[in-house]
């Protein structure tokens, strides 16, 4: 839609950058004396200083290239910054009315997302997990720290758990769901997935559970409180978001870290561990005891049923290739010509065309390749 001058903005980029990088390269010890200009702290918690005289700190600026003017193109027409500006906020800026159910929602996901996100939500093939139960109760595991409690259960961060806002999700399935037939649903399907996601993590709108005959409607969508809503550092929102981002790192106590001393004699740049930890050595005989205890099984693995190449194509290939390259579609023609080596490497390897990795299964190569033979053959 636009078109972009690449050579003007990497240029005009480098300049920034090294404009950047070179107030923080000594312009803390001499920039503020020589300049006489007051340096700025960014997010980060490092300075910089203004162009002033053609010079940031002690540094010479190519003031040519900073007053060039790039070629960006044109500016978008009204409905074309419509068409592409479908962002959902929390406070509901660009959610539209609607509604769907659970049970909508469960049947959509039986059909349209099963295949990449499992059952209920559980994940597979490499795709991430959106449940893995109550949400509130897992997001109480994002604390634990497994050094400190061998025994307690890692952080688990899922969408009902880790998430902070619900909005993400419902833009989520709209912009971007099902893969790779994103854009296709209508508000209202993606109001009944929604829904199913709240229900699946055991999410409440307003004291009242999300059970399956639970409707979820605009209006109730916008009283969803995420377990998780105020577990992130530091808060990006607001208009004073910026600054506030300024004064969280500046003090190195809010994120784990500590100032470097004022005196550079006292930085320490190797060996800067206290030895502290002890080392234990083995006796003669080596360890006799485990815990817990090895096993001692000497049985043979059980064989793996062979799969069904029918079946496993039902299960993981038919929603896309049901209306594309079909079982014993002449199409394939096309590829086969190729030669079976080509197909069965982009089977397995998966293509940029979408295609997912042995379509999102976790069939071995051999397995897999039976799979593309049925897909191909028909048979």
């Amino acid at each position: 839609m636009f078109k972009l001058d690449r050579k003007l903005i990497i240029s005009a980029s480098v300049v920034t950058i090294a404009t950047v990088f070179a107030a923080g390269c000594g312009a803390a010890e001499t920039g503020a004396a020589e300049s006489n200009v007051v340096a700025k702290t960014d997010i980060s918690g490092g300075v910089f200083y203004p162009v002033v005289n053609g010079k940031t700190s002690v540094y010479h600026v190519n003031m040519q290239a900073q007053g060039m003017k790039l070629n960006h193109g044109r500016v978008p027409t009204a409905n074309e910054l419509k068409a592409w500006d479908k962002d959902v906020m929390p406070d509901g800026t660009g959610l539209p009315e609607g509604e769907g159910s659970v049970e909508d929602g469960e049947e959509l996901y039986e059909e349209k997302c099963v295949s990449c996100h499992g059952d209920f939500g559980s994940g597979g093939g490499g795709y991430p997990s959106l449940s893995k139960g109550n949400a509130y109760e897992l997001q109480e595991t994002l604390t634990n720290n497994r050094y400190r409690d061998p025994e307690a259960d890692g952080p688990t961060r899922v969408f009902g758990s880790y998430w902070p806002q619900a909005s993400t999700m419902w833009w989520y399935i709209k912009d971007g769901m099902p893969h790779p037939k994103s854009k296709t649903l209508t508000d209202n399907e993606t109001y009944a997935l929604t829904a199913y996601m709240l229900n699946i993590n055991e999410i409440t709108i307003d004291g009242e559970e999300v059970d399956d005959e639970y409707v979820l409607t605009k209006e109730k969508f916008l009283k969803v409180k995420m377990p998780n809503e105020a577990g992130f550092e530091p808060n990006i929102d607001g208009p004073n978001s910026l600054s506030g981002i300024r004064t969280y790192y500046a003090n190195p106590a809010n994120f784990g870290a500590q100032k470097v001393p004022a005196n550079i004699a006292d930085r320490c740049m190797t060996d800067c561990q206290e030895k502290t930890a002890k080392t234990v050595r083995i006796a003669n005989g080596g360890i006799s005891e485990f815990n817990p205890p090895m096993s001692i099984v000497r049985d043979l693995p059980k064989t793996k049923e062979a799969i069904n190449p029918k079946q496993a194509y039902a299960d993981n290939c038919a929603m896309c290739h049901d209306t594309y390259l079909a079982p014993g579609s002449s199409d394939w023609a096309g590829y086969t010509s190729k030669g079976m080596a080509a197909v069965y490497k982009n089977a397995i390897d998966g293509t940029e065309g979408g295609m997912p990795p042995k379509g999102g299964s976790t069939f071995s190569d051999a397995e897999f390749k039976m799979v593309v033979d049925y897909v191909i053959n028909g048979k």
